[in-house]
């Protein structure tokens, strides 16, 4: 089941700089930053609402985020929909040919499970699975 949106990922060079637009242009308060060693990234959070806009840093050029501002340069990165039984929703695109970057939830950032949807499968867009662990 698909909860809501929890967030807008948006990958940055330099958080410092972009905040100079979200907290301090339009007033907006950063509540977490937080890194996730496994996917070399810190993960700064600011709410609007129930949803968070995720400022994505990479913590080593050999990270995902890192290459796709090399590649690509800054701007939205992926779409995060909050999800109960996410290993279930996994399991039933996987079997509709849907192509899953990960076919197995992993630790994300706030303790939770997360799984991305390959944007060759979703239009183009990276689409992140993401549920707490407690389920």
């Amino acid at each position: 089941m698909i909860k809501k949106i929890n967030h807008i990922g948006v990958a940055v060079k330099a958080t410092e700089e972009m905040l100079a637009f979200w907290r301090d242009g339009l007033g907006l308060e950063v509540t977490d930053v937080e890194t996730v060693e496994s996917q070399k990234v810190k993960a700064t959070f600011v709410p609007i609402g129930d949803t968070n806009i995720e400022l994505l840093e990479g913590t080593d050029p050999e990270s995902p985020i890192a290459k796709f501002v090399e590649k690509r340069g800054p701007g939205i990165h992926h779409v995060c929909l909050e999800v109960e039984g996410i290993e279930q929703i996994l399991e039933k695109l996987k079997s509709m040919g849907f192509a899953l970057i990960n076919e197995k939830p992993v630790p994300g950032a706030h303790g939770m499970m997360v799984a991305f949807i390959h944007p060759k499968s979703t239009g183009g867009i990276l689409v992140e699975l993401s549920e707490s662990k407690s389920g």
